[in-house]
C-alpha cells in the first residue's frame, strides 16, 4: 500500500523557531504540522504530517470538504501521516491533540491548502465493470488517459481489497495500462474493491492525478473448462463437479493462424452472433470465409472463440476448424449462457502456445515472472490483500 512520501523536514526551522528548550514536567507538549498552517500552495504529492514533541498524539482529525482524510500513527504515537496524497487545489482542516502525563494537553487547529496543477491524468477505463460478476481468473485492468513516467508512484496508489486475504501483484503492460492478478485464482463468491488513489500523485514532470476512482466487482462461482484437442473433448467443471461434457472440433493446424493455441485462456466477452472473417485473405482467395457464428465466447485476441457449429460429424473425432473450438449448437448455447468473463479455459494438445499478452493470457506467466512487471519489485512492496473492514 502506498503511503504519502516521507520527507525529512526541519520542523523548527520551517516554523520560524531557532531553538527549543527541553520540556519541563509541567510544560505542555508541542504539535508540529507539515505543511505549516496557512500554507496556500502545498505540494499535493507530499501528503500531510503531524508530529508531537514532548508527548504523544492522542487524536488527529483531518477533513476535506467535511469528509475525513485517512491516515495513521506510527508505533511511538508521535507521528501521524496521511495514507495517500492530497487533492490539488484543495483546503484541509487539521485538529491535533497531544498529551503527556502531568502536563496540560495541547490542541493545534488550522488549515492547509494545496496548489493547483496544470496537467492532470486520470483513469480512462476499468476492467471489470463496476458491479460485474466475474470468473475466478478475472484480471483487474486499469487504463489511464495519459502516459505516466513514474510508474512506481502510480502503482503505490492502487489499492485492492478483498473479502478474504489473497496475494496479488500489478504488472505494467504499457505506459497507460496496468493489470493486476492474484497469485492463484480468486476465492469464489467474494467482493473485491479497487481504489486508484490518484488525486495528487505525481506521475511525471508536472503531471498529477486529478481524481480518485473506486469500483467493486463480485467473484462468482468457480467454473473452469479443459479442452483436449487430441481427444476432441471439453469438460466444464463448476465448484469441483462436472457440469457439462462437450464433443468439440479444434483448429485444423494447416497454418499457424488455423492452429488453436494451448495454455490458460480466459473468457473475455461473447456475442450471438459474431461475424468471423478469414485472417489475411480477401474475397475470392482460397479458404476465404465471412460468416455469422452463433453463441461465440471469445478466449483470445487472435480470433479464438468457443462457439456453435453444426458439424457433428467432426466434433469428438477430428480437428477441422480455422482455429476456434466449436461444439454442437445446443451445448455451445449452454456454454454461452453459463460463462462469465474471467472463467479459465485450459487448452492442451497443440504445438502453438498462447502468448501471455494475447488477450488475457496472463495466467501463462509463472507467478515470479508476472511480478517482474511490477514497478515496485525490490522496494519492499506488500502485495498481500487485507480483508475489508
Amino acid at each position: 500500500m502506498r503511503r504519502a512520501a516521507m520527507f525529512c523536514v526541519a520542523f523548527l526551522l520551517v516554523c520560524g523557531c531557532t531553538s527549543v528548550t527541553a520540556a519541563t514536567p509541567s510544560a505542555p507538549p508541542v504539535v508540529r504540522v507539515w505543511p505549516p498552517f496557512d500554507t496556500k500552495r502545498a505540494r499535493p504529492d507530499r501528503g500531510l504530517v503531524v508530529r508531537a514533541q514532548g508527548g504523544t498524539l492522542s487524536q488527529v482529525l483531518v477533513y476535506q470538504a467535511g469528509e475525513p482524510v485517512p491516515g495513521r500513527l506510527d508505533g511511538s504515537r508521535t507521528t501521524w501521516r496521511t495514507d495517500w496524497t492530497l487533492k490539488p487545489a484543495t483546503e484541509y482542516t487539521v485538529t491535533a491533540t497531544a498529551t503527556r502525563e502531568g502536563a496540560p494537553a495541547t490542541v493545534a487547529m488550522g488549515r492547509v491548502r494545496t496548489r493547483a496543477v496544470d496537467t492532470t491524468f486520470q483513469v480512462a477505463r476499468i476492467t471489470p465493470l463496476p458491479g460485474e460478476t466475474v470468473g475466478v481468473g478475472m484480471p483487474v485492468i486499469i487504463d489511464f488517459d495519459t502516459p505516466v513516467s513514474d510508474r512506481a508512484a502510480v502503482e503505490e496508489a492502487l489499492e485492492v481489497r478483498a473479502s478474504a486475504p489473497v496475494e496479488g501483484a500489478w504488472r505494467w503492460l504499457s505506459d497507460t495500462r496496468v493489470a493486476y492478478r492474484p497469485r492463484r485464482f480468486w476465492t469464489p463468491r467474494q467482493q473485491v474493491t479497487v481504489t486508484a488513489h490518484l488525486a495528487g500523485v505525481r506521475a511525471g514532470d508536472g503531471l498529477y492525478g486529478a481524481t480518485d476512482t473506486t469500483f467493486a466487482f463480485t467473484v462468482g462461482r468457480r467454473q473452469t473448462s479443459t479442452i483436449d484437442t487430441r481427444t476432441h473433448q471439453m469438460v466444464v467443471t463448476r465448484d469441483g463437479r462436472v457440469a457439462q461434457r462437450l464433443a468439440i472440433s479444434a483448429g485444423m493446424a494447416t497454418t499457424v493462424e488455423y492452429t488453436t493455441t494451448s495454455g490458460w485462456h480466459l473468457t473475455m466477452d461473447k456475442g450471438n452472433p459474431v461475424r468471423m472473417i478469414s485472417p489475411g485473405r480477401e474475397e475470392g482467395d482460397p479458404g476465404y470465409y465471412d460468416l455469422m457464428i452463433d453463441h461465440a465466447v471469445r478466449i483470445s485476441d487472435s480470433g479464438e472463440y468457443v462457439h456453435a457449429k453444426d458439424n457433428v460429424w467432426a466434433q469428438g473425432r477430428a480437428n477441422v476448424s480455422h482455429g476456434c473450438v466449436n461444439a454442437r449448437p445446443d451445448q455451445a448455447a449452454w456454454f454461452y449462457a453459463t460463462s462469465l468473463r474471467g472463467d479459465p479455459v485450459l487448452i492442451t494438445g497443440t504445438d502453438r502456445p498462447l502468448e501471455w499478452h494475447n488477450g488475457w493470457g496472463f495466467w501463462q506467466l509463472p507467478w515470479e515472472k508476472w511480478r517482474q512487471g511490477s514497478a515496485l519489485l525490490g522496494k519492499g512492496a506488500d502485495n498481500v490483500l487485507v480483508p475489508r473492514g
